[in-house]
């Protein structure tokens, strides 16, 4: 608090008790407001910027058993775009493709999806990070035609069948 500050609220106080003596009520009411705008004028600036969202989107995505030289572990940022990705740029635009507000990009099939029996591969796939500030953890693979869809909605965040290792 400023020395200006802390020799001003003593005077205000004591003025104010001068003032009403003979009514209690005004006087209380007085001292909590100049107590509330003191607390007001003398809390640290970084208080008010605990709650802004951190910058940018970062996910990391884990792909094995995909062929085609794709699997391993890749880092995408957005916003602004960069990491070790093949296509940081096209696997931000597809997750932005795929944002709804009030809905899950990374949402799993809903459990009582009729889904087509096709095989798409045995290649699993993790994404985790944080997207449009918050935590992601989701898990794909592409074991029927639910899954085959929901993790073509994502390239290529996630690889297209062997497209990455294609030169």
């Amino acid at each position: 608090m400023s020395q200006s500050m802390s020799q001003l609220i003593p005077q205000v106080v004591s003025r104010i008790r001068r003032a009403d003596t003979a009514r209690p009520a005004p006087v209380l009411g007085r001292l909590v407001a100049v107590a509330a705008l003191t607390s007001l004028s003398t809390a640290p600036p970084a208080a008010y910027a605990q709650d802004a969202p951190p910058r940018g989107d970062r996910l990391t995505v884990t792909v094995r058993d995909a062929g085609g030289g794709v699997d391993g572990t890749y880092e995408v940022r957005c916003r602004p775009g960069g990491g070790s990705h093949p296509d940081p740029a096209g696997a931000c635009a597809a997750v932005e493709r795929n944002t709804r507000w009030g809905r899950d990009a990374f949402a799993p099939a809903p459990r009582d999806a009729v889904c087509t029996m096709q095989y798409g591969g045995p290649a699993p796939a993790r994404v985790t990070g944080t997207w449009a500030g918050r935590p992601v953890d989701a898990v794909y693979d592409r074991t029927n035609g639910c899954e085959i869809a929901r993790w073509d909605r994502l390239v290529p965040l996630l690889p297209e069948a062997g497209a990455w290792g294609r030169g």
